[in-house]
């Protein structure tokens, strides 16, 4: 069966959406966190050390696509909130890695919780078929952006 060639509208239409989505729900999670005092840059930053704690500094800037300048700064805010610390590398002192206290384990926990609650009400309606397939195809797109990005390279 010929397949039918995706237009150039619907190629357009598609990346609107993509962000469209992405910036409302950003909106929408900043809005629903607003009670619990925590900023998007900074519910990144526990976010991914809740995944692997213990990154670096670097790794953090890199995986949020921040200067480390940037970084350091938004660590010193946490740090002196007491919701992270940093401590020297063992093997190598020069490079600081950060933990999570149990301070913030604890809103991490109130900040999944609330994630929970605003996906049900932004997924509602769309059952699981249409849900996997939508999940499958982002995850193939992030897929073939990775591997663009690697092989494009400056």
């Amino acid at each position: 069966m010929p397949t039918k060639p995706v237009s150039i509208d619907w190629e357009l239409r598609l990346g609107f959406l993509i962000h469209d989505v992405s910036r409302l729900r950003r909106s929408a999670f900043d809005r629903c966190l607003k009670p619990l005092n925590v900023t998007r840059s900074q519910w990144w930053v526990l976010a991914y050390l809740s995944r692997e704690d213990g990154m670096t500094q670097s790794q953090l800037a890199e995986e949020l696509d921040m200067g480390k300048v940037a970084i350091g700064g938004l660590i010193d805010r946490l740090e002196k909130s007491g919701l992270l610390r940093r401590d020297a590398d063992t093997a190598d002192r020069r490079v600081n890695r950060v933990f999570l206290e149990p301070k913030s384990k604890a809103l991490i926990a109130r900040m999944r919780k609330v994630s929970h609650q605003m996906n049900e009400r932004i997924l509602k309606g769309l059952d699981d078929e249409k849900l996997e397939s939508t999940a499958v195809t982002l995850d193939s797109m992030k897929h073939n952006l990775l591997e663009f990005l690697q092989l494009n390279e400056p």
